[in-house]
């Protein structure tokens, strides 16, 4: 679609006067950016129109994307490049007296999505758009997001994350395509004419409204629309009770049931919490299930096709009750046998997992599935059954295998057996990641379903996390290469040929520089924090987690600080070490961790030894908008997880095609970033994941790396008396002294392998031509972590979909 200033122009001036009675010279700069998104949420659903007519008429087969959050970001800087409309409209905007720049810097980070599960959906939806596979992401409108987190003297506070008002804008309703979801009440077999129907009585019903987000491609006439659906009650305002003066009454039914979409991930260490999340699973399947069967029936007449021109896909185990709802569907509503609705879920289905850590692998207790879920669980007992049945054929005598992959066991119902039992593919999402699947997590089934375990390493919208984030370094790439990595993302190979161009290699550390001066700059007037540009920026950002270790690397600044407080004259390169994280708020550990890490950069800030040496910043709510403005400043990427516990990473991913290097372990994507850059350009250090293995059948003892290396012991003993005024002694504990295993995640192992991997760095860097060489070849190998490579894997491997391009 072309487009001219003049057609612009006029486009949003009828918005300005349409949605707000003014015109453009009275104009506020909030209506100018409601103005400029629904113009270009306008464009999008007229192309969305033209797009899904034309898959209707080619018969094309389509997959739906089902995840509990999709963590996309703000969307109009974004959608405008995708467009390839930012020049114009930022003329366009310009003459009308405002800045563009400032227009997208108002938007709201949608409180959609938490981590790098929601970061990955949204990439996908990027790519399928790019690269024309008819397709549709399913997910729910939370009014608000998991929460806005605030520090107040290194304390987490959680915030309601409130988005909506800023960002509702973006969405279209659907309120034609609403359907209705029943929780609870009582489930009766009655048998009419030889036919079993279910009856379900006394149960709470509640009314799912679709809200269109529409996600614009790249070159693309394709557009990838998420489907968010919002909980609405059924019942009518009580206007007896509201006479009588009972306010409340008059609305509790409705309100509590819009209950199930108020919050992402609304925490679960409760009765009642684990009821709304599991509400929240089902809502989410089931209205998605409805609106996929009917589309289909819509187009075909038949369900007899189904599994020929659908793709269902389970973003991890949250959307796992597709399984069993979509066989209730087929049986309940159209009247397929068992065996029948079997055939066409398990064709259908595909699943991706995204942990190996025992305590992520979703379990349910089965009352809350009698309580909540009475249907769905009698199809769960029946394919728990039938299963347990063909594995006891097959492994006769084996108890225990058939235990370990039975949906229902010991009063639990297993979703990510479920999953595997109910898809005819499932994934992990790095090559060591599904290696440890198959080979140790979904063994059993490995042994029953061989060939269903497969890989899809995950990958980055490159996109909007180079040309979008990173316009300097995008535009120098282009010089040398040209802009067909944009498409073609692998052909950012070509730019290794300048790893030896002296010109080349000094813009690109012009470049960085420029970036960390900018950064430096927004922190400073964000948070009034002032960061040295000069200084290497160490950046580790991500869910703060025991596993991720952020941990380790605030015992490695420890021991830095503490040899600084020695030896004052101690050299040392200039450093600051920037964090970003949020901890589950029921979590304690994790916001320990925050905690520590706070006092501790409060203590160094205080400390006149330090100043120009060292520096530690933890950046308060993370978002993606942050990330877009630090990541392309970052020098040193922290990928330090323990080996075999991160499914794969994909921040590794955006600090590695915006030149930084990274220091991390063989850990999920890590191992194919190292064989793809070669170890001369990455810094790996520690235990490989067999080795970690061995380590604890040994018998892992911490205090035996504790007493054997001088700089840890001081680092954790400094604990004890703690920094800015308060001890850490239940840090060090945790890390001596735990009951049951102290340093579960080997921090200590690990610790003289992640020094010695600083010093390299550190060395590497003071030969500015050798690190930006380094930085080079990093960029010009990041281009097989496009997802764009990723959805074209799914596409033909697992969900055998076509592109279509007009």
């Amino acid at each position: 679609m072309n487009f001219t200033k003049e057609e612009i122009r006029e486009e949003l001036i009828n918005k300005v006067s349409r949605y707000f009675a003014v015109s453009p010279g009275e104009a506020t700069e909030e209506q100018m950016y409601r103005a400029t998104v629904l113009s270009v949420r306008d464009i999008l659903a007229e192309k969305d129109r033209k797009y899904q007519n034309s898959i209707k008429k080619k018969a094309a087969k389509r997959v739906y994307y089902l995840c509990m959050e999709y963590l996309i970001g703000p969307s109009l800087k974004n959608n405008l490049f995708n467009l390839e409309l930012t020049d114009l409209y930022r003329e366009v905007i310009s003459e009308m007296g405002f800045s563009l720049d400032k227009i997208c810097a108002m938007e709201q980070d949608p409180g959609l999505g938490n981590g790098g599960l929601g970061r990955l959906a949204a990439c996908y939806m990027d790519s399928l758009a790019t690269l024309g596979y008819p397709a549709r992401g399913y997910s729910i409108c939370y009014e608000y997001g998991l929460f806005k987190q605030k520090i107040v003297d290194g304390e987490q506070l959680e915030l309601p994350d409130i988005w909506l008002p800023n960002g509702e804008v973006w969405l279209v309703p659907r309120e034609d395509k609403a359907v209705r979801v029943r929780l609870g009440g009582k489930v009766d077999e009655v048998w009419n004419n030889n036919h079993l129907d279910i009856v379900h009585t006394e149960y709470d019903e509640i009314e799912a409204v679709p809200y269109d987000m529409f996600i614009s491609g790249y070159r693309s006439e394709a557009v990838t629309p998420l489907r968010l659906w919002k909980a609405k009650g059924v019942n009518d305002f009580n206007m007896e009770a509201f006479s009588q003066g009972q306010y409340l009454k008059a609305v509790e039914e409705n309100t509590i049931a819009e209950t199930i979409t108020r919050v992402l991930y609304p925490a679960d260490n409760h009765h009642e919490g684990k009821l709304l999340r599991l509400s929240q699973q089902y809502f989410l399947v089931s209205a998605s299930l409805q609106n996929i069967l009917a589309k289909h029936i819509q187009n075909y007449k038949t369900l007899d096709n189904f599994s020929d021109k659908v793709a269902v896909h389970i973003n991890d185990t949250h959307p796992a009750l597709a399984i069993p709802e979509l066989m209730r569907l087929l049986m309940d509503m159209h009247n397929y046998n068992w065996e029948e609705a079997w055939d066409i879920t398990v064709k259908t289905v595909s699943y991706t997992n995204h942990t190996v850590l025992p305590e992520a692998m979703e379990c349910w207790n089965d009352n809350l599935f009698r309580i909540k879920l009475p249907r769905i669980y009698t199809i769960i007992k029946e394919i728990n059954r039938r299963f347990c049945t063909e594995a006891w054929d097959k492994f006769p005598g084996s108890w225990d295998k058939v235990s370990r992959m039975a949906v229902l066991s010991h009063g639990l119902v297993k979703m990510a057996n479920l999953s595997v039992i109910g898809s005819h593919s499932v994934n992990g999402v790095s090559k060591l990641h599904s290696d440890i699947l198959k080979n140790h997590v979904f063994n059993d089934f490995d042994d029953i379903y061989p060939g269903r375990l497969t890989n899809v390493t995950n990958g980055i919208a490159h996109r909007r996390w180079l040309c979008c984030s990173n316009p300097r370094l995008a535009a120098l790439i282009e010089e040398c290469i040209g802009d067909g990595y944009r498409t073609k993302p692998r052909e950012l190979e070509k730019f290794a040929a300048f790893k030896n161009d002296s010109s080349v290699l000094d813009r690109m550390a012009e470049i960085k520089h420029k970036n960390k001066e900018d950064f430096a700059s927004f922190i400073y007037k964000k948070t009034g924090t002032v960061i040295d540009p000069d200084s290497v920026f160490d950046v580790q950002v991500k869910r703060l987690h025991e596993y991720k270790r952020q941990l380790m690397n605030a015992l490695h600044i420890t021991s830095l600080y503490v040899r600084l407080k020695e030896n004052p004259n101690l050299k040392i390169m200039p450093q600051t070490f920037i964090f970003g994280a949020k901890a589950a708020p029921g979590y304690y550990l994790a916001k320990d961790i925050i905690r520590y890490i706070c006092y501790l950069a409060a203590d160094i800030e205080n400390n006149p030894i330090t100043k120009g040496k060292l520096k530690v910043v933890f950046l308060e709510n993370y978002s993606v908008s942050l990330a877009e403005k630090l990541i392309p400043a970052a020098e040193i990427s922290e990928q330090i997880s323990l080996a075999g516990k991160e499914a794969s990473g994909t921040g590794n991913m955006k600090f590695m095609i915006n030149g930084a290097l990274t220091i991390g372990t063989l850990d999920g994507a890590n191992v194919e970033m190292a064989e793809a850059v070669g170890r001369d350009n990455i810094f790996i250090f520690g235990h490989t994941a067999p080795e970690v293995d061995e380590l604890w059948k040994k018998g892992y003892a911490s205090s035996y790396y504790y007493n054997n290396n001088v700089y840890l012991k001081k680092a954790v003993d400094s604990l004890q008396t703690g920094y800015n005024g308060r001890s850490f002694s239940d840090i060090a504990n945790y890390l001596l002294y735990s009951y049951g295993i102290s340093d579960p995640f080997m921090c200590f192992a690990d610790f003289a392998f992640y020094a010695e991997a600083h010093k390299a760095a550190a060395a590497k860097y003071l030969d500015k031509r050798a690190w930006n060489r380094s930085a080079l070849m990093n960029i010009a190998k990041a281009g097989v972590f496009a997802a764009d490579r990723s959805v074209d894997e799914y596409a033909a491997n697992i969900w055998d979909l076509k592109s279509y391009h007009d």
